[in-house]
């Protein structure tokens, strides 16, 4: 146990309304909390709580997780925690299970800007693969991937995005505008340290902004991104044999293509030695769990069958790699699972987490 001072969020009568609320309490009620430990992260406040009962409070967890934003992050400049609060009340609670840890309480005010979670605590159960920056193992790496193809397929297309899920970017140019004049601010500060090639790069990369963004703006194949998938967010089981894999800190999801997630997780995390010799097993093994998972969803004749390639483009090279192909239930076209590889590293010229961050 720590000294540190019980947080106004944490106090027994506002726990047990939070327990009650989420349906693991009954008529018992929280006697006693404890800060057991308690520390800041660049963006957050983690409070590890410990929780006695009045009463059996046979479903009533032991410990729990507090997740509250910085004091000197609470401001109108600084909305941060507001986008996880309304994940984890909003959306955490209609998906698959085990996909993220649960959510007992979610609470953002508007006008102090504060905001906290209450979330289950997995510590004695799961763990972060890996310290910043190794990256985690194959077989870890694949336990992560086909998680994360379940999640995306449970969103894939969803009637809901979009109207009562997430909001649509503006199609207009204002955000490439923004962007644009964010690179020149820091080319100008970079000055000859930023090499003529990467300059031509995001130039490049701002000329043909419009072309690439009328994927995006199609609004079809698209799902619920983490948003910062890398692999230090994710808490993988102790248990080697179990799939209960878990990803946390949602502050940045957002509705978009699906390979924005794999490309974050691999391209902008992990060096290109190890890359090159996971990607495509890894790639191979998230397209097959995905149009798995999609299968087992479909209900009616022209229910879709989801193909990674269909998502971000078809590549026609095959550069003497093996081609895992899949037919689709509809139509009989066949996709190619290889083709993602130059996906993920075309993202790769892109130029730590803290548990919990």
């Amino acid at each position: 146990m720590t000294s540190d001072p019980l947080p106004a969020a944490a106090e027994p009568a506002r726990l047990t309304a939070a327990l009650r609320g989420a349906g693991v309490l009954g008529d018992e009620r929280v006697r006693e909390v404890a800060v057991e430990s308690a520390r800041s992260t660049i963006l957050s406040r983690i409070v590890r709580l410990r929780v006695a009962y009045d009463g059996a409070a046979a479903q009533g967890p032991r410990s729990l997780i507090l997740k509250t934003g910085l004091p000197e992050r609470m401001n109108a400049t600084w909305t941060g925690g507001r986008h996880e609060v309304a994940f984890c009340r909003d959306i955490a609670a209609t998906m698959p299970p085990q996909l993220t840890p649960r959510c007992f309480d979610a609470q953002w005010d508007a006008e102090s800007y504060a905001w906290h979670l209450l979330l289950e605590d997995l510590a004695d159960t799961h763990q972060v693969a890996t310290s910043w920056p190794i990256p985690p193992t194959i077989a870890d790496s694949e336990r992560m991937i086909v998680a994360r193809a379940r999640f995306h397929a449970a969103w894939w297309d969803d009637a809901r995005l979009g109207v009562s899920i997430g909001t649509w970017q503006d199609p207009g140019e204002s955000q490439l505008a923004a962007f644009a004049g964010e690179f020149v601010r820091f080319a100008d500060r970079m000055g000859d340290r930023l090499s003529p090639e990467r300059r031509k790069t995001y130039e490049r990369l701002i000329a043909e902004g419009q072309r690439l963004n009328a994927r995006y703006h199609s609004h079809r194949n698209m799902t619920i991104l983490h948003g910062d998938a890398h692999v230090w967010n994710i808490f993988l089981p102790r248990d080697p044999a179990s799939d209960d894999v878990r990803f946390f800190d949602w502050d940045a999801w957002r509705i978009n293509v699906a390979t924005d997630d794999l490309a974050y997780m691999m391209a902008l995390h992990w060096y290109p030695d190890h890359r090159r010799r996971c990607e495509r097993v890894l790639l191979d093994r998230y397209h097959i769990e995905l149009v798995t998972a999609a299968s087992s969803a479909m209900t009616g004749a022209r229910s879709m069958m989801i193909t990674v390639s269909r998502s971000c483009g078809r590549s026609r090279r095959r550069c003497g790699r093996r081609r895992i192909t899949f037919r689709r239930r509809y139509g009989g076209r066949t996709s190619s699972a290889s083709s993602w590889r130059s996906t993920i590293s075309g993202a790769a010229s892109c130029s730590s987490a803290e548990i919990w961050t």
